[in-house]
This record gives C-alpha cells, sequence and structure tokens, in this order.
C-alpha cells in the first residue's frame, strides 16, 4: 500500500467514524441518561435519509432539503418519545425491546409505502463536486472533508452542551441521579424528552448528510444500528467521549479490516469490541458497575 493509499484509507476511516459518532452519541445518551434500550434508533437515520432523497428531488438543494427535513424527523421523534417511548421509563429493558423492535417494523413499512423498495441516490452539491488531487492518478471528494468538518464542529458542540451548560448540567443530574433531580424541581420528563429528541436529530442529521456518499435504500438503518451499538459498548455506555473515540477507533478498523483483510472484514470491529471488553469490560470511558 503506497502512502496516497493509505492517506486515502485514513480519510475514509475518520469520515465514517464521524458517521459513526452522530449516531452512537445520540443511542448512547438515550440509553446512558434514559435507559431506554432503542433499537429504533437506526430507522431514523434510515428516515432522515429518505426524507432529504424526497425533498433534495423537489426542491433541488440538499442543505435546503436538510434544513425543512430536520425539523420534521425531530417532530416525529418527539411524537414517538410521548405516545410509546414515554411509558418505558420504569418498566423492564424486555419491554423496551419488544417496543422499539416494534416502531422498527412500523418505520420500516412506513418508508415502504411512502418511497417503495427501490435504491435512491442523492447527488453531491456541485460547489462541493470534485477531488483534492493527492497524486497525478488519485484524489479525495471535496464532500467528504466536508462531512468529516461538519461531523467534527457537531462534536464539539454536543461535548459543550454536555459539559458546559445549563441544560447539559441537569442531564447529567438526570444519569447520576433521577429522583433527586425531580426533587429539586427539575423536570425530568422535559429533560427526557429533550434528549431523545437530541438523539433523534443526531441520528436523522447523519442519515441526511451521507445520503449522496452511499445508496439509499430499505432497512439501512439496521446495520448502523448494530455497529452504533458496538461503539457504544466499546466507548462506553453514557459517554460522550467514548462514544468519539469509539467510533474512531471501529471507524478506522472497519476501513483497513475492508482493505488489509477483505476475508475477515466482517469480523475486524467485533475482534476489536472483544479486546476492549476483556481489557475493560464497561468500556474505555464507561464507569465500573
Amino acid at each position: 500500500m503506497d502512502f496516497a493509499t493509505f492517506l486515502i484509507q485514513i480519510l475514509n476511516g475518520i469520515q465514517y467514524g464521524f458517521m459513526l459518532f452522530l449516531v452512537a452519541s445520540g443511542l448512547t445518551l438515550v440509553f446512558g441518561i434514559m435507559g431506554i434500550i432503542n433499537l429504533a434508533h437506526g430507522a431514523f437515520y434510515m428516515i432522515g435519509a429518505y426524507i432529504v432523497y424526497w425533498i433534495a428531488g423537489i426542491v433541488g438543494n440538499l442543505f435546503l432539503a436538510i434544513a425543512l427535513g430536520l425539523p420534521a424527523v425531530v417532530a416525529l421523534g418527539f411524537i414517538i418519545e410521548r405516545l410509546a417511548i414515554g411509558f418505558l421509563y420504569e418498566r423492564d429493558h424486555l419491554y423496551q425491546v419488544l417496543l422499539t423492535y416494534g416502531l422498527i417494523l412500523i418505520l420500516n413499512e412506513l418508508q415502504r409505502i411512502l418511497w417503495g423498495a427501490d435504491f435512491h441516490s442523492v447527488p453531491v452539491p456541485s460547489m462541493l463536486a470534485g477531488g483534492i488531487p493527492l497524486t497525478e492518478n488519485q484524489d479525495y471528494p471535496i464532500y467528504r472533508l466536508f462531512i468529516s468538518v461538519v461531523c467534527m464542529v457537531l462534536a464539539a458542540g454536543l461535548y459543550l452542551m454536555i459539559s458546559r451548560t445549563k441544560l447539559g448540567m441537569m442531564i447529567r443530574a438526570g444519569a447520576s441521579n433521577r429522583e433527586m433531580t425531580q426533587v429539586l424541581g427539575i423536570g425530568i420528563t422535559t429533560i427526557f424528552s429533550m434528549v431523545f429528541g437530541i438523539g433523534v436529530a443526531l441520528a436523522a442529521f447523519s442519515g441526511m448528510i451521507g445520503a449522496p456518499v452511499s445508496a439509499v435504500y430499505p432497512g439501512m438503518g439496521d446495520q448502523i444500528l448494530i455497529i452504533s451499538f458496538v461503539v457504544v459498548v466499546v466507548g462506553g455506555i453514557g459517554s460522550i467521549k467514548g462514544a468519539f473515540v469509539g467510533a474512531m477507533l471501529i471507524g478506522l478498523a472497519d476501513t483497513f479490516g475492508k482493505v488489509l483483510l477483505p476475508e475477515l472484514a466482517s469480523m475486524v470491529i467485533y475482534l476489536v469490541m472483544a479486546v476492549v471488553l476483556l481489557w475493560r469490560p464497561q468500556g474505555l470511558f464507561g464507569r465500573p458497575t
């Protein structure tokens, strides 16, 4: 592998890691703070991709499609949280798994009714088309670099929100001691709704911004959900920093696994997870139980 190819794979792994972070950070927030195992999280990634494909086909602009589509997906998430997820906070995890699995079936069927079972593509914005030359024969797509920069800004903003704002303080308080937070007069139900909305927004936005670099197809959220759970387990449940480090690790492992060990590519990320759990059962930044 020459240096240019190695650099391209590094950039691909980082970009994929950022995409995984957006999905996994929402998943770890919902699980770590609300105690909800949300199997339908990947379905919001898929719905986000389909909505941006649909709106972009009408308005002809990806960024306008994201601006119009993201609030609609978040509103759907709030409705689901109020009508379904809100009844699970005091229930056993089995009830959560069953209900959120049912949501997967409902959202997948809704997708098939609205958009069918065909594969679709979303064009890259003209201003971000083309690539940056790395060698005489190889270049790197500008849009992939754009995705990395946007995800980097969102990651920094999410970290600052959780660690430095009043809302983040209330979220962390609710995660540490739900009953005491309620006694102090903080509306934990409202906080949980906001956390779920943030999780849905992150998953949907990841699907929207990633649509131009991958096909939009039925069930596309299932695979991203599995890998996101791997990221959460590797990084540590409830840790945003862990989700970031885990996403980078899994993104690079998956990318180089497909290049260097194609016959074992499907196993590489799970081998990484097994090694981390043998070393730190709570994940890289998880709290020991």
